[in-house]
Formats: structure tokens, sequence, C-alpha cells
């Protein structure tokens, strides 16, 4: 781990009901996935956030699943029965270009879904070079990645509101 050390973060307040999240996880390394998932959990407990869960076979899924998503039909006035959406996934590096394509793929897929559609989306796409780099940066502390994935969440579900386009 980096000798620069994370800041801690507390939940921001939201302005109006609590936000509704969808969690789309691709869970191929279980154990990181898990303990992202988990220090997510707690930064949307400290918001009054809900969130559904849905599972994707891997990270390269990701950015067509946030896309079907974004078209899920609203019952009111938004765009989506969603205030936001988190993505989680681990790709560690092999011996092959492969994690360089997937990698490449996932972060240019997900950015164009968010442009396009103006989105809020938290990114927990952990790209690192060993498991032990992945399972360090979703432990149960200050540097899990998928609470500061959660924080950048509601971060632009706040800016969202914020702007009128919730």
């Amino acid at each position: 781990m980096s000798t620069i050390d994370a800041p801690e973060r507390q939940a921001r307040p939201l302005d109006g009901p609590a936000p509704h999240l969808l969690v789309i996880q691709a869970p191929y390394y279980a154990d990181v996935v898990g303990g992202m998932l988990r220090g997510a959990q707690r930064v949307f407990a400290e918001a009054e956030a809900t969130a559904e869960v849905v599972e994707v076979a891997g990270a390269f899924e990701l950015p067509a699943a946030l896309r079907m998503a974004l078209s899920q039909p609203s019952k009111g006035a938004k765009s989506t029965r969603y205030d936001g959406f988190l993505l989680l996934g681990c790709v560690v590096k092999g011996e092959t270009d492969h994690y360089d394509f997937i990698c490449a793929a996932v972060c240019q897929g997900v950015m164009n879904v968010s442009t396009e559609r103006g989105a809020a989306i938290g990114f927990g796409l952990l790209t690192v070079d060993s498991l032990a780099q992945a399972e360090a940066r979703s432990a149960d502390d200050r540097h899990n990645k998928g609470a500061e994935a959660a924080h950048a969440l509601l971060g632009q579900v706040a800016l969202r509101r914020r702007w009128g386009l919730a």
C-alpha cells in the first residue's frame, strides 16, 4: 500500500428523499468485490440510501449492464428508477495483453455511458498487478475503494439534484 494516507470521509447529507441506488458488481474475485461492496454499503447506510445489487459475469459486462439499467422505465418523472449506479469489479494483471484490453474497454464503455446519459455513477473497478493489491484496496478500512466509489456516487447524486436533473 502506498505511504499516502487516504482521507477519512463521511457521507454527505442529501437534500430530498433517501436515494435508491443500483450496484452492478462483477464478482469474479468474490472476496475482493465483496469487501468493496461492504465498504459501499456502510457509506450508503450513513446516507440512509437503499441499494439493489445485481451481478454480471465479469468486468467486461459492466458497461452494458449499466446501459441496460439506465433503459429501465421509471414510475415517476425521473428517467430511471434509480438515483445512481455503483459499479464494482476487479481485474488482476496476468501474463497476456487481456488485462490491458479489458481495462481499457471497461473504462471507455463506462465513460461513454456516463457522458451520453449524464447518470450519477460511482466507478469502483480495481485494476491491479496482484491479488494482494486488490485485497488491500477492499479491506475494512479507509483505503476501501468500494467506499470511495460510494462517496463519489453520492456526490454525483447530490449534484444532479442541485441542478434539477433528478
